[in-house]
């Protein structure tokens, strides 16, 4: 009898134990920016320049699908512009995406036709091109006010 309250008492530690060494901390990676070229945004009446970024391109699926997801933040002087192969309307989402983002819609003739400013985080819900564009570009949110940039403002970039 004793033998078998023993046997219990152990089993009943060893079960305990087990469920604490299961719970482990899941570390992930922590993303970060790689330059990949510049981006110059110019006033479409005076032709001066109204920002210049840093950015990332997302040019296949994976990249475009995964866009910022993951990030804690970006700095000011940079953004990720995603280049589509048609001329389409492109919807995002802030899926799995941790700060706020303005969402600027670009024309096939590099050219801004629209915007989504002060996305959520986290909001899964379409934010919509509302006309057919080739590229769009994100940015920390606010930025896009701040630098006073409108539709028809002209976009140019380079890839190193």
């Amino acid at each position: 009898m004793r033998i078998l309250v023993v046997l219990l008492i152990g089993s009943v530690l060893l079960l305990g134990s087990c469920k604490t060494d299961s719970k482990k901390e899941i570390k992930t990676e922590t993303i970060s920016f790689t330059k990949e070229g510049e981006l110059t945004i110019l006033k479409q009446e005076t032709d001066s320049i109204a920002a210049l970024f840093n950015i990332e391109i997302a040019e296949s699926e994976y990249e475009t699908q995964t866009g910022l997801m993951y990030r804690e933040s970006m700095e000011e002087n940079q953004g990720m512009l995603f280049i589509f192969p048609d001329v389409a309307m492109h919807s995002f989402y802030m899926k799995n995406t941790q700060f706020p983002l303005d969402i600027i819609y670009i024309d096939e003739n590099l050219k801004i036709a629209s915007f989504q400013k002060d996305a959520k985080p986290y909001n899964e819900s379409g934010l919509s091109s509302k006309v057919p564009v080739k590229y769009v570009f994100e940015i920390n949110a606010g930025l896009s006010e701040k630098l006073g940039l409108e539709i028809g403002d002209v976009v140019s970039f380079t890839k190193e």
